[in-house]
This record gives structure tokens, sequence and C-alpha cells, in this order.
């Protein structure tokens, strides 16, 4: 048996024609690739940003409730380790350039080969020093959104031609790799490509695939911040909707290049292919860009999942599954009992929901950001709740990989006199290696959009929603019965992903 696994980073599924799009991207791949796929109408995101997400994938656990954005930990059974043990080839073509940044560590060293295309977001690897040393250029008058000067000089190298850019060279040399080995057996190919990820720079050429906005500041209004869409004119909300339908229509085509393969060795009959994302993004929604420090909308947290699989009948599938299911589908997939895991698992394998077997797998998804709200859905109904203290505490960070996104939990983020309110024990209930547990108080992280100290300001009061009657979460339901029984499937679905006791007392549950 043979896997591909896609993992488009940023992908709001309501761009898609698999999911009725309204504002529909043109993604002829992806619409061919459903076509032979059971679509999933009911996956979720648990962990959210992009390192957290990866980790629930990788794990097959929850990690939100336990620490932030950081890298796998040393007691953590990763999937490719597991599928080693079983003679399974694991390869990986990446241009998820956070694999080598601070607070990334350990993501990719497990794989049997991988391979990583430089210059997304801020990847300085085409930067340069000038006369000063380091370069400190102003903001050009003008620029809308976010400035990086680092991956200006990137974008010049790119001159518009499409195959330069990360994407296209990521899937390119997947699907070279799958082509080369094509009649090899017992393989995991892992496709990353960053985009639709935020810079949305893209090629004319897919520019054009869009009716012209006639924007005259294109090309200094390509970055959105993570900021309140309210800073922005009507008409450039409109222009960076239009390049992330470009940029996905991008991705999409280099995607096909993929399938492609598929197609000419005739592999459909014995490999499953997959396609998802690890979260999605905001343009413009309830007001606000990008994700993280916002109430956890649809738009991140309810994302697309496709499964082409050998002997399955193409469809549609609506029980509620999540990101963390992956991991013990491949497992089953190429035969690994999960009694080989060490750690307890909270995924469960999608296989049986493919074959017909079961018609569901939980009654509840479990979904978040670290030190935000603790989000719960039953597939109809979805609540974000928010803490119930004004400090936002008690709320503690457990790891022994003492970083996050481009810091460590020491000099770089925590004052010296604070080092002594650092522990060291046995905090996790669900294994026995020790680990640190740092009071989120002492960290001073400086992100604003991930800094869990003040990630509930834009959240006033608990959120209740019916997905059915209003997908669009526009209207507040204050049916305490309701926020009862779903406080109830909140507190049963942490206790059984093992949650740290004081995310009880946090939630007030």
């Amino acid at each position: 048996m043979r896997a591909v696994f896609i993992l488009a980073d940023s992908i709001n599924r309501r761009f898609l024609n698999a999911y009725g799009a309204a504002e529909r991207a043109v993604t002829p791949n992806l619409d061919r690739l459903a076509e032979r796929s059971v679509v999933f109408d009911n996956h979720w995101c648990g962990s959210s940003p992009c390192m957290p997400a990866r980790r629930d994938i990788l794990t097959g656990r929850l990690n939100f409730l336990e620490r932030p954005w950081g890298g796998i930990e040393p007691f953590d059974q990763v999937l490719p380790s597991l599928l080693s043990e079983q003679n399974v080839y694991t390869h990986m073509e990446t241009d998820h350039f956070h694999y080598t940044e601070i607070g990334g560590e350990n993501y990719w060293g497990h794989f049997t080969s991988w391979n990583l295309h430089r210059g997304v977001e801020h990847d300085t690897v085409n930067w340069g020093p000038d006369k000063t040393g380091i370069p400190h250029p102003e903001r050009p008058e003008g620029f809308c959104g976010l400035y990086s000067p680092s991956y200006e000089v990137t974008k010049s190298l790119y001159g518009g031609n499409p195959e330069k850019y990360s994407t296209p060279r990521t899937y390119n040399a997947a699907a070279q790799w799958l082509q080369k080995n094509h009649d090899a057996d017992n393989f995991l190919l892992w496709v990353e490509g960053f985009d639709p990820h935020e810079p949305f720079d893209v090629p004319k050429e897919y520019m054009d695939l869009y009716e012209d906005d006639h924007f005259e500041n294109s090309e200094q209004t390509y970055w959105p911040r993570y900021e309140r869409s309210d800073g922005y004119t009507p008409e450039e909300i409109a222009h960076l909707r239009r390049r992330y339908k470009a940029l996905l229509s991008m991705t999409d085509h280099y995607i096909g290049k993929l399938l492609d393969v598929l197609d000419q060795n005739d592999m459909w009959k014995d490999t499953m292919v997959i396609f998802t994302t690890d979260h999605g993004f905001m343009l413009g929604e309830h007001g606000f860009f990008a994700k993280c420090y916002m109430p956890d909308y649809n738009e991140v947290f309810h994302i697309p999942l496709m499964i082409s699989m050998p002997g399955i009948k193409p469809g549609r599938c609506g029980a509620l599954t999540q990101n963390i299911d992956m991991f013990p589908t491949f497992l089953e997939l190429f035969g690994v009992p999960e009694s080989r895991c060490v750690n307890p698992i909270h995924g469960k394998s999608l296989l049986p929901l493919l074959r017909g077997e079961v018609e569901k797998l939980r009654e509840a998804v479990l979904y978040g950001v670290f030190g935000k709200t603790v989000n719960v859905t039953d597939g109809r109904y979805t609540y974000l709740k928010k803490p119930v203290t004004e400090d936002n505490q008690p709320l503690t960070i457990y790891a022994s990989v003492m970083a996050l996104l481009n810091k460590y939990i020491g000099l770089d983020s925590v004052k010296t006199e604070d080092f002594g309110k650092i522990r060291m024990g046995k905090g996790l209930c669900w294994t026995d290696y020790p680990v640190y547990e740092v009071p989120t108080e002492i960290i001073d992280w400086g992100n604003y959009c991930l800094d869990f100290r003040i990630l509930h300001r834009f959240v006033e009061e608990d959120m209740l929603f019916d997905l059915e009657n209003d997908y669009e979460q526009n209207h507040n339901l204050h049916d305490e019965a309701l926020k009862e029984k779903m406080c109830r499937l909140m507190r049963q679905a942490m206790l059984d992903c093992q949650s740290p006791e004081e995310q009880f007392v946090r939630m007030g549950l």
C-alpha cells in the first residue's frame, strides 16, 4: 500500500467548490480529486496555528491545552517513527520554513528522507548585509499591510516566473519523487505547500483568472497584517481576497502535477490520497484578518478533508472528524497496531467510516488556541467558552522543549528574577517524562497575535452558534440549557484528552 498526504496551508474551505463555495476559486484539480474522494463535511482542526496543528497530526493527540506553539517533544511518539518500524518509507517535500525556526524543532527528523524548499514568508535566505550590517530599510510610502524587506528581495528574484516560487518547486519535486518511485511500495509521501498562506504574492497569470479589480496599489497590497479589517478600505479587502483566490489557484495547479503522476502510472488502484489543511484563514469575515487572536470562527477551524482510497466509493461523510485522526488512520492503513503506541491516542482511524462499518466516531470535538477560549462542537452547535477569570489564570505551559515561535522560554522571554518560578516535575498525567511547568504570567512573548496573556481580549462573552441555521455565526444564542449541555460535552472531551487540571479551573468546569 502507498499513501500521498497533501497538506496545503491556510485553506479557507468556503472558496472550494467541493464545499459549495459562494465565492469560488478556480480549482479544477481539487475538483477532480473531490470527484474520486470521500469529502468530509464535518472535519475540524484541533490545535492551531501551524506547529500545534502539525503536532496534532503527527502524534494523534490534542496539544493546545498543554502548551502553545512549539516543537515535537522527546516524549512524543510520532507517525514516521512508528511507520519506519513497519518498514514504511516516509518522505517529506515541504517549503514550510517554520520547521527551521525556533519553535519548529524535531518535526522532520523522523522521516526517512525530507527536502526543504527555501524562500517563504520571512526566510532571509536571499537577504544580505549592507554597509551598516543588518539593513533597516524604511517601510515604503503607500505600502498596505505587512512589509518584509527580506521577502521583497526574494520576490524580486522570482520576477513573476511561477516556476521559481516555492510552492511550484515543492509540488514539482514531489511529483518527480512520485514518478521516480511509482513502482515502489510501502511508502508515505508527505507533501506540504506553504501557500495559500500569506504573503499573497502570486504571478500575474493566476490573478488574471479573476475579474480585474483595477486596484492601483496592487504591488504594495499583498500581505495582510494580523489585525481587524477596519484598518483596510473595502477596495483593499476585495483585492486581498482576489490575491488569496489567485494563490489558491496556483496551489491547485501544482497539486495537479501530483494527480497527473497518479493518473499516468495507474496508481489510484493501490494508493490512498489525502488532501487537507492545517487551519483556515479569515479574509475580513467578522471584521478580522488572519487567525489566532480573534474568536475561533469556522473560517479557521472548520477545514476541508478529501480522501481517495482504493475500493472506496466516492461520496460525502458527515461524521465528526478531526486532524488527530490522521495518525491512527495511517497506522491502520500500514498495519501498525495501536498497541505499539506508548502514549494514549486521542484520534480515531477513519477507515471504519470509509468502509461504512460505523456511522460516527465521537460525540464531540474540542478545538482551540492555547490560552484563549476552549471550544467544542457536536456537529450541530458549536460553543466558544471564554475563561472565567479576568487574568486568564491559572494557565501553565507543560514542555521539555522550551521554545515558542522564534523565542525560547528563557532569556528571550522571561526575566532572570522569574527563573525560579519555573518548576520541573511530572506535570502531565499521561506520561512519566519530567517536564517544565511554566506559569504563563512570567512570559513576555511579544507576539501580539499569539500572546496567551491577552488572547481573550476580543472574546467579550461566551459564544454559542447553531451551525445548521447560522453557519456564518452571526447570531450568538443565549440558551442556558443548551450551554449547560455543551459544557458537559466540553468537560468530558477535556477528560478524554487528559487535559491539565487547571484548565478545568480556568474554564469554570
